[in-house]
């Protein structure tokens, strides 16, 4: 199952959003949240932390440009509004793409495809580049996370198993080393256990399998995490 991409429009014209909706229904897989106050957007933004941001320039109390400045890199941006003049600067703050209303159904969709595709170029390089930095017991190590196979603990420590077949031993607890993690990439599904959900085979309520055949348990406590994240993946 496709994971559902999380967008929040934002545009004072109730209309202009009412499109937007239309348009994201018939493309499917979206999750969308609108908002005519820019303030409220602006606020859910940022406690979601949306996949794109469909956002109007022209708006009353909060310019959709200074709004785009705020969030920063956090999401993919994609610029709604019927002022030509706004292009360049849309363009200057990376916006992935520039609808001119009113625009059409495929125009909509070729924009909400060039954000996929940024979503997409973010998280491999994301991924491939991130760190955590764990102790062990003389230094500090760093740990790329696309190399982590899987995490044991180890009464109060955490052993870190590398796809290399090596494995770290950190003097940090489960939960600092959860911390840490990005945690829209590893799951905890046991006291004893923090596993990458790109490496999920298959799972159950009682134990799940790797893609490598390593099998684990599911905790009780851990199972409606685990089946709310998978079922949204």
């Amino acid at each position: 199952m496709e994971r559902k991409i999380v967008c929040v429009a934002i545009d004072d014209e109730p209309i202009a959003l009412s499109i937007i909706s239309q348009f994201c229904k018939r493309l499917g897989n979206i999750d969308l949240d609108t908002y005519s106050d820019p303030q409220e957007g602006l606020d859910a933004i940022m406690s979601k932390n949306p996949d794109i941001v469909l956002l109007d320039i022209e708006m009353k109390d909060i310019n959709g440009l200074s709004i785009a400045k705020k969030i920063g890199d956090k999401t993919v941006f994609i610029f709604t509004t019927a002022y030509l003049k706004y292009a360049l600067d849309g363009f200057d703050l990376d916006a992935v793409d520039f609808l001119h209303k009113p625009f059409s159904f495929d125009r909509f969709r070729t924009a909400m495809e060039k954000a996929e595709r940024r979503m997409e170029y973010r998280e491999s390089i994301g991924a491939k580049n991130y760190t955590i930095i764990v102790k062990q017991e003389y230094a500090n190590v760093s740990i790329r996370v696309n190399d982590i196979e899987y995490i044991e603990a180890m009464e109060n420590y955490a052993k870190i198993y590398l796809r290399t077949g090596n494995c770290i031993i950190s003097h940090n607890s489960m939960k600092n080393v959860m911390s840490l993690l990005p945690p829209a990439d590893f799951i905890r599904i046991h006291r004893s256990y923090i596993i990458p959900v790109s490496k999920i085979a298959t799972f159950n309520k009682q134990s799940l399998k790797l893609h490598s055949g390593a099998t684990f348990p599911v905790g009780r406590q851990y199972v409606s995490d685990l089946l709310e994240r998978m079922s949204a993946k």
